[in-house]
């Protein structure tokens, strides 16, 4: 059974805003989602990055296409 996945979009919130907004969103997922963030600041990537090794959740992976970043980040805890 796929695990769930949900987006939460972002785009055009300049930082804190996204990982505030992403912090809230994970926080009502079960461990094992992901969640997919859709953001356009381009700190947004090391902002995820340190997010995400602050909180222990796991990283899956991030592109950027168009000017919009989508990360991918599955809940641990």
């Amino acid at each position: 059974m796929p695990m769930s996945k949900t987006v939460l979009d972002v785009k055009g919130l300049a930082c804190p805003l996204p990982i505030l907004r992403a912090k809230k969103a994970i926080k009502d997922l079960v461990p094992g989602a992901v969640l997919e963030v859709l953001a356009t600041d381009p700190g947004s990537v090391k902002d995820f990055d340190a997010f995400c090794r602050q909180t222990g959740h796991q990283l899956l992976g991030h592109t950027e296409s168009g000017g919009v970043y989508t990360f991918e980040i599955r809940k641990v805890v």
